[in-house]
């Protein structure tokens, strides 16, 4: 379930009401008139179930009341009631499968934006994965796979395209463009601090490496995985099954490629420069594609079940 607190002016709290009355799935309304002070108006609190909730949500949009009022939205945690139940049952669909739509937007908003932290976490974790490629190391490769942040402006640059926002796709694009850049040239001084103190050698960047070998060698397995981790991702997002996300982060080979990529580009050797890069970008696309073909049947499959709770 959802818990929706709106402030609504005054002169359209009944038409708010009546949109809350009219969604399948609402339960717990409560009207506190004249309780709001800034923006001025009416304190509307009500109970949707998480499947009706996107529904409800564009219909207060709709009614202009994201700008007029306010519109603040949390989960439940535990919910003890007939009535919440009930609602449940009359809702359409599982709540585990329901997309909510400006949720997403705000979260991938969030997640794209190029900031110091997001660079010094792709950074570190792309630094972490230099040491696991230049030691061989699988577990290290894994750990810098679960710090990598780069799934947020993924999401962003899928949403974005589902959802026709150029600006947000622009700025998921500048992040994780401008983030993997300046991660891997503070990666190439990184490697060559290290060289230079004894702890990395191009030795053994060359020598045999049957752990990280894959991470310069794109193929279309490379390519599969993308898509399955993708879609995953783009699952954990928008269901309430987020735990899934750091399973995904550490099934593709974003931030260890970047890494390679890094460390070979400071010995010279543009053959493992150039695949991983390659392997790097193989795997970009893969998400972006993943990722954007799940939101549109998420998207299709919710308007169908939509329309057909408003026929009956």
């Amino acid at each position: 379930m959802l818990h929706l607190r709106l402030i609504v002016p005054a002169d359209r709290t009944e038409e708010v009401v009546g949109t809350i009355e009219k969604t399948v799935g609402t339960t717990h309304l409560v009207v506190v008139p004249g309780a709001a002070r800034d923006p001025a108006g009416d304190l509307v609190l009500c109970d949707v179930a998480r499947e009706a909730g996107d529904g409800l949500i564009s219909g207060l949009c709709a009614l202009g009341l994201d700008r007029s009022g306010s519109i603040a939205v949390e989960d439940i945690g535990l919910s003890l009631s007939e009535r919440a139940e009930k609602a449940e049952e009359d809702a359409p669909g599982e709540g585990a499968d329901a997309v909510l739509w400006e949720q997403l937007q705000d979260a991938t908003h969030e997640e794209s934006t190029l900031s110091v932290t997001y660079v010094a976490f792709l950074t570190l974790a792309t630094m972490i994965a230099a040491c696991g490629v230049v030691l061989d190391n699988a577990i290290l490769i894994v750990g810098a796979m679960a710090v990598g942040p780069e799934f947020g402006p993924l999401a962003g640059i899928c949403t974005a395209l589902v959802q026709r926002r150029p600006r947000l796709a622009v700025r998921s694009l500048v992040a994780l463009l401008v983030g993997f850049a300046a991660a891997m040239a503070l990666t190439v001084l990184f490697g060559l601090a290290m060289d230079a103190a004894g702890l990395f050698s191009e030795s053994l960047l060359h020598g045999e490496r049957p752990n990280t070998g894959f991470i310069y060698a794109p193929d279309w397995f490379s390519f599969v995985v993308g898509l399955l981790a993708g879609a995953a991702g783009t699952l954990s997002l928008t269901s309430a099954k987020s735990g899934a996300l750091v399973g995904v982060a550490i099934s593709v080979t974003t931030v260890p490629a970047a890494a390679n990529a890094a460390v070979a580009l400071g010995y010279g050797d543009l053959d493992q420069t150039k695949g991983s890069v390659e392997q790097l970008l193989l795997n970009l696309l893969a998400i972006i594609v993943a990722g954007t073909l799940t939101l549109l049947a998420q998207k299709f499959f919710w308007a169908r079940q939509r329309g057909r709770t408003q026929r009956a």
